[in-house]
C-alpha cells in the first residue's frame, strides 16, 4: 500500500507544475497587454485620449485687439479705443482654496501660496480695499465682477498672481474725443464692438484688427496647473485711418451752417469744403451732426452725412455745366448775345425767370450771372438731346463718388430717350435730374483745376501698428474740358460775382467765382413740392483756384427771394483761405459784360 501511496503522489506533481505555469503565462499575457494599451493610450496616445483630456483642462481667455483709430488730416484723434479688463472671480473655486502653488519665476520654484496671500496682492494690484476683495471672492456664483476698466498693466499683474478662480476678460471702449464734430463722418460702433455707421462701418475689418488669446491649464479641481501648458498668442491691432477732413475748420462749418439753418428755419444744412488741386475733402459739415458717444441722442435721419446721402434737384448751378458744355462743342462763347423777351416758348413749353424783365440783349456771360433760365434755355437747344445727357454724365451726374462712406447716393439722370418735352428742357438748368452735395462740388473742381476732374477723397492713408503709412492712391483723373473752356467758365463765374448777382459772396482781397441754384424740394410724401432747395457754390482765389464751397439748405422759411447763402459762404471760403495761407489775389477780376453793347 505505501508503494501505490508514493506513485500517486509522484502522478501529481506534474500536473500541478503545469497548472502553475499555465497561471503564470495567463497573467503575463494579461500584463502585456495591458502594459500594451497603456502604451498606446500614454505613449502613443493613438486614440487621442491624452490630447483629449488635455484639450478639457485648457482654460482660453481673449485678448481683444485695440481698434484702430479714426485720424484728422493733422493727426488729431477724431476716434481710438482704450483697452480694458474685468476681473471675474468664480467664487466656488476660490472660497474652498486654503492655498495653492505659484510657480516663482525668479527661481523657477513652484511656491505654497495661502489664499488669504493672494487675495491681499489681489487688493494690492486693484487698489481696493482688503475687506472688499474677500467679500467679492467668497461665495457660491460661478460668476462674478470683482472689478471693471482695469488697465492692462494692471491685467498682467493679476494674471500672474495666478490665483485660483480669478480671470481677466478683455474688453475695448471706444472713445469719441471731439464729440459731434464730423461726428456723421466718423460714425460709431453697434454694442460697443461693430462699426454701424460713417468711417468706423466701412473700415470695420482694417480698422478692427484681430484679438489674441491666452491658453493655460487647469485641474479637475478647478485650480491653475503652474507648470502647466501657458500658451500666448498676442493680439494684431487694427490700423489707424487717417481722414482729409481737417477738425478745425470742420468745426467752424458745422458752426456756420448750423446757424445759417437756425436762422431761416431750415430743415437741415450741408456745407462742403474740398481742395481744387488734390479732391480732398477737409470740411464736409451737416447740421444736428451726431456725437458718437450717444448717437441716439439725435433722430436716425441726422446720423449719417447728407452732403453724400441726400440727392435733390440742383436748380441753376447746373447752368454751369450746360454753359460749359456750348462752349466746348463750340457752340457759343462768354460774349454771344441773345435776345430775350420776359419769357420763352419752344416746343408748346414756355420759361420765364425769377425776376421780371423787358426784352433784353443778353450775352451767354450774363445769363449764367443772372442765373435766366430763359436764355439757358434758348442757348441750350444748340445742343442736341443726347449731347445734353451726355455732359451731365462727362460732369459725374448719375456717378456715385466713391469716397469710403456708406449709402452714397448716384442721383437721377434718366436717358434722353426718356425725357419728356418738357424734361429736355429743365435739365439744362437743373430740374429734371437729380444729384448730391458732392456730386456738384466735383463737377465745379473740374472747372477750377482746368478742365480736370479728380475723384473726391476722405481717406488719405492707412497707419499700421508698428507706424508704416500707406497712402491711398488717388483715382485716375479725367479731363472734362479743354484748358481753354475751363478758363472761359471760370471768368463766366467770376462776372457772376463782380457784374452779376452774387456780389456778396465776394471776398475782400480774392477773386471769387460762384453759382446760385433753386429749386423746387418734392414733399416726403411725393405728392407735389413742399418748400425750395436754396445752394451756392464758389471757388477762390481765381488767380489759381484753391477750394471749392457749396453752402446748401433745404426749405428755408420765408421767400426763397429773399434768401441768400453768400454770407455763410464768404465766412467758411474765408476761414479756409486763411487757415491754408493762401495768398491774396494779385491779377484784375474778370468783368465780363451781362448784356450786349
Amino acid at each position: 500500500m505505501a508503494q501505490r501511496t508514493g506513485k500517486a503522489s509522484n502522478s501529481k506533481v506534474p500536473n500541478a507544475t503545469r497548472r502553475l505555469r499555465l497561471g503564470l503565462g495567463i497573467m503575463l499575457t494579461l500584463l502585456l497587454v495591458v502594459g500594451g494599451k497603456l502604451f498606446l493610450v500614454q505613449g502613443l496616445d493613438v486614440g487621442g485620449m491624452a490630447a483629449a483630456a488635455l484639450n478639457k483642462r485648457m482654460t482660453e481667455t481673449v485678448l481683444p485687439a485695440e481698434r484702430g483709430s479714426i485720424l484728422d488730416a493733422d493727426g488729431t484723434v477724431l476716434a481710438n479705443s482704450v483697452i480694458r479688463y474685468n476681473v471675474v472671480v468664480d467664487q466656488r473655486v476660490n472660497t474652498k482654496t486654503e492655498s495653492f502653488k505659484r510657480l516663482d519665476e525668479a527661481n523657477e520654484k513652484l511656491v505654497d501660496v495661502s489664499r488669504d496671500q493672494g487675495l491681499d496682492e489681489l487688493a494690492a494690484a486693484l487698489g481696493m480695499d482688503k475687506d472688499a476683495i474677500r467679500e467679492a471672492t467668497t461665495g457660491d456664483r460661478p460668476y462674478y465682477i470683482v472689478a471693471k476698466d482695469v488697465k492692462p498693466d494692471v491685467e498682467d499683474r493679476i494674471s500672474k498672481l495666478q490665483i485660483p478662480g480669478i480671470v481677466t476678460e478683455g474688453v475695448s471702449k471706444r472713445v469719441y474725443p471731439n464729440g459731434s464734430v464730423a461726428g456723421g463722418i466718423v460714425g460709431f460702433l453697434k454694442d460697443g464692438n461693430t462699426g454701424q455707421a460713417g468711417i468706423e462701418q466701412t473700415q470695420d475689418e482694417l480698422l478692427r484688427g484681430e484679438d489674441g488669446k491666452r491658453l493655460f491649464e487647469i485641474g479637475a479641481d478647478g485650480l491653475r496647473i503652474p507648470v502647466g501648458m501657458d500658451e500666448l498668442t498676442p493680439p494684431e491691432d487694427g490700423k489707424d485711418v487717417k481722414l482729409t477732413i481737417n477738425s478745425d475748420l470742420q468745426y467752424f462749418a458745422q458752426q456756420a451752417i448750423q446757424s445759417q439753418t437756425d436762422k431761416l428755419g431750415a430743415e437741415w444744412g450741408v456745407i462742403i469744403v474740398m481742395d481744387a488741386k488734390t479732391g480732398d475733402l477737409v470740411a464736409m459739415a451737416d447740421t444736428n451732426a451726431p456725437d458718437p458717444n450717444d448717437p441716439g441722442r439725435v433722430a436716425a435721419k441726422d446720423r449719417g452725412v447728407r452732403a453724400v446721402t441726400a440727392a435733390y434737384e440742383p436748380g441753376s448751378v447746373t447752368k454751369m455745366m450746360t454753359v460749359a458744355a456750348l462752349i466746348e462743342e463750340g457752340k457759343a462763347g462768354p460774349l454771344d448775345t441773345f435776345t430775350l423777351g420776359p419769357s420763352y416758348t419752344v416746343d408748346g413749353q414756355t420759361f420765364s425767370d425769377s425776376f421780371a424783365h423787358g426784352t433784353e440783349e443778353r450775352t451767354l456771360a450774363g445769363i449764367l450771372g443772372y442765373s435766366m433760365n430763359t436764355g439757358t434755355v434758348m442757348a441750350g437747344q444748340r445742343l442736341s438731346k443726347q449731347q445734353r445727357y451726355e455732359w451731365l454724365q462727362k460732369f459725374g451726374i448719375g456717378e456715385a463718388p466713391d469716397i469710403g462712406l456708406p449709402a452714397t447716393a448716384s442721383g437721377i439722370l434718366a436717358p434722353w430717350e426718356q425725357w419728356d418735352g418738357r424734361q429736355e428742357y429743365t435739365v439744362l438748368f437743373g430740374q429734371g435730374v437729380s444729384q448730391s452735395t458732392l456730386q456738384t462740388v466735383r463737377a465745379f473742381q473740374s472747372i477750377a483745376n482746368n478742365g480736370v476732374m479728380l475723384q473726391p477723397r476722405l481717406i488719405d492713408s492707412y497707419i499700421a501698428p508698428d507706424g508704416t503709412e500707406e497712402k491711398v492712391p488717388a483715382a485716375e483723373p479725367r479731363r472734362v474740358v479743354s484748358d481753354s473752356t475751363a478758363q472761359q467758365v471760370q471768368d463766366i463765374l467770376e462776372s457772376a460775382v463782380t457784374e452779376g448777382q452774387i456780389k456778396d459772396a465776394g471776398i475782400d482781397g480774392y477773386r471769387v467765382g460762384a453759382k446760385t441754384g433753386t429749386s423746387e424740394s418734392p414733399c416726403d410724401d411725393g405728392a407735389g413740392y413742399c418748400g425750395y432747395t436754396a445752394s451756392l457754390v464758389g471757388m477762390a482765389p481765381m488767380d489759381d483756384p484753391r477750394f471749392i464751397v457749396e453752402v446748401v439748405l433745404q426749405r428755408p422759411k420765408g421767400s426763397i427771394y429773399g434768401i441768400t447763402n453768400g454770407p455763410v459762404f464768404r465766412s467758411v471760403m474765408s476761414q479756409a483761405l486763411r487757415m491754408y495761407n493762401v495768398q491774396p489775389s494779385t491779377g484784375e477780376p474778370a468783368r465780363l459784360p451781362q448784356f450786349a453793347k
